[in-house]
C-alpha cells in the first residue's frame, strides 16, 4: 500500500498507475475518505480536550456550576460516542481502499493491459534439435514409469501428480543444486511454513485482490501459502530492524499451494501447471534506496539465469508490462524456458520489487543511522519450482531411447549418473 500523504500530494501519479495497472479503485472516493477521517479526527481530539478541561473544572466548581457540567458531560459524552464510530467507520472504509492501491510503476515498465505487452529483454542459449521425434514429458514419465498421473488424481483431482522413482532424486537434486548455490551467496537457508494466517497474505499483498487464488482452512482460520514469500515477509511484521542487519537474505523453501483459478485450459497438461508444488525463493529486505532496490533486482534475476544456464536450458528474460505485474509491483521480469512440446517458452520464474508497499502492509521497519524510522524495501524472485522445471529438464534433454541426460552441474546430487 502507499503512504495516504504520497496519495494526497500526489493523486494524479497514483490515478495513472491505477489505470496503468488496471486496478478497480476510486482514488477520489480514497481522497475523500482521508479528509473525513481527518476532520473527524480533530473533531473527536478537540471534543476530548473539552471533557479534560470540564473535569478540572468540575474539582473547584460549586454545587450549581457541577449540575451544570454533569448534563455537559453526558451530553459530551454522547458525542465523543458518535465521534468514534463516524471515525471507526470511515478508518474501516479508508483502509480497505489503501490495500488497494498500487506501486508507481518502473518508468520502464511497458505500458498495457496484460501479459501480451510483456517484451523480450532477452534471450539467451539455442533450443534442442532433435534427430528424432522427441516425446512431450508426460509421455516420456509414463513411459518411464516416473510419474503416476492416473492414481494421483484418484486421490486428489486433477492437476495433481505423483513423482516416482528417478524423478524423485532429480527433483531433490534440482532443489539442492539451488540451495547450494544461494548458500553460497550468503542468502540464509531456512524452510518456511506453508500454513499462515490471514494477516501474513495482507501483508505480502495476497489479499484482499487474490483471495480466491489462495486456499482456506476455515476450521482453522488458515491459509495454505502459495510461496514462501508470504511467511518470510510475516517473519518481520511490526518488527523495527537496525539497519546494520540489512540487506536480510533468504533462501527460503516450501511447499507450495495454488488454486489456480482461473486458468483452465492453459498449459495444463502434466506437471506445468498444477496445485501443489516445491520452490526454492529469493526474497531480500533492503534499506529503503531505490538504486539499494535496484542492485538487488538485478542480484536476484542474476542468480536466477545463473541457475538455469547451469542447467543448459534455453531461456528468454521478459520485463513486464504494467498491466501484468500486479498491484504491488515497482518492476518485474520474467523468465521463460523453452518447452519442446509446446515449442515455446513458459514462465518458471519472477523477479519482482515492491519497493516499501509490503513493508507498509507488514509494518517492517529498521532504523537508519541517522535514528530516522523507515520502512523497509522488499523484492523476490524464484531460483527453482519444481515440477514445472522438470518438465524442461526432461524434455530438453530427452535421447533418442527415452533416457535424460543429467546435466552437469546435478550429477554430484544423482551420484555421478550421466543418465537417467
Amino acid at each position: 500500500m502507499l503512504d495516504r500523504r504520497f496519495i494526497r500530494d500526489n493523486p494524479d501519479a497514483v490515478k495513472d498507475a491505477v489505470r496503468k495497472k488496471g486496478i478497480d479503485l476510486d482514488v477520489d472516493e480514497l481522497l475523500d475518505l482521508d479528509r473525513a477521517t481527518r476532520k473527524l479526527q480533530h473533531e473527536l481530539d478537540q471534543a476530548q480536550s473539552r471533557r479534560k478541561s470540564s473535569a478540572k473544572e468540575f474539582a473547584k466548581a460549586d454545587d450549581a456550576r457541577r449540575a451544570e457540567l454533569r448534563a455537559e458531560h453526558t451530553e459530551l459524552e454522547a458525542q465523543l460516542r458518535e465521534l468514534r464510530e463516524q471515525l471507526a467507520e470511515a478508518t474501516e472504509k479508508l483502509n480497505a481502499l489503501l490495500l488497494l492501491t498500487p506501486t508507481i510503476p518502473w518508468d520502464g515498465a511497458p505500458v498495457g493491459p496484460d501479459e501480451s505487452a510483456n517484451v523480450v529483454v532477452r534471450s539467451v542459449g539455442t533450443p534442442p534439435e532433435f534427430g528424432f521425434k522427441p516425446l512431450d514429458h508426460v509421455e516420456l514419465l509414463e513411459k518411464r514409469g516416473w510419474a503416476d498421473f492416473t492414481r494421483a488424481r484418484k486421490v486428489a483431482g486433477e492437476r495433481a501428480y505423483a513423482l516416482t522413482s528417478d524423478l524423485v532424486l532429480l527433483e531433490r537434486a534440482v532443489h539442492s543444486y539451488a540451495l547450494d548455490l544461494l548458500r553460497n551467496k550468503d542468502f540464509e537457508l531456512v524452510s518456511v511454513p506453508s500454513l499462515v494466517r490471514e494477516e501474513a497474505l495482507i501483508g505480502t499483498g495476497m489479499f484482499p485482490a487474490h483471495r480466491e487464488e489462495i486456499y482456506a482452512i476455515p476450521a482453522d482460520d488458515l491459509y495454505l501459502a502459495g510461496t514462501a514469500e508470504v511467511a518470510l515477509v510475516g517473519f518481520h511484521s511490526d518488527e523495527i530492524l537496525d539497519h546494520k542487519r540489512l540487506p536480510i537474505r533468504y533462501a527460503g523453501i516450501s511447499p507450495c499451494f495454488r488454486r489456480e483459478a482461473g486458468s483452465a485450459g492453459r498449459d495444463v497438461r502434466g506437471l506445468l501447471r498444477v496445485h501443489q508444488f516445491e520452490k526454492v525463493e529469493q526474497f531480500v529486505i533492503c534499506a529503503a534506496d531505490v538504486a539499494e532496490s535496484d542492485r538487488w533486482h538485478a542480484e536476484l534475476l542474476g542468480t536466477a539465469e545463473q541457475l538455469l544456464q547451469g542447467l543448459g536450458l534455453a531461456y528468454e528474460v521478459m520485463e513486464v508490462s504494467t498491466g501484468d505485474m500486479g498491484a504491488g509491483k515497482y518492476r518485474m521480469n520474467d523468465i521463460n524456458t523453452w518447452m519442446p512440446s509446446l515449442g515455446a517458452y513458459r514462465e518458471t520464474h519472477s523477479c519482482s520489487s515492491l519497493l516499501d508497499w509490503q513493508a507498509r502492509r507488514a509494518n517492517v521497519r529498521y532504523r537508519d543511522t541517522d535514528g530516522t524510522v523507515r520502512f523497509a524495501y522488499t523484492l523476490n524472485n524464484t531460483a527453482v519450482a519444481t515440477p514445472r522445471i522438470l518438465a524442461a529438464l526432461v524434455e530438453n534433454f530427452q535421447t533418442s531411447e527415452a533416457q535424460v541426460r543429467v546435466p552437469e552441474v546435478l550429477r554430484p546430487y544423482l551420484g555421478g549418473r550421466e543418465l537417467l
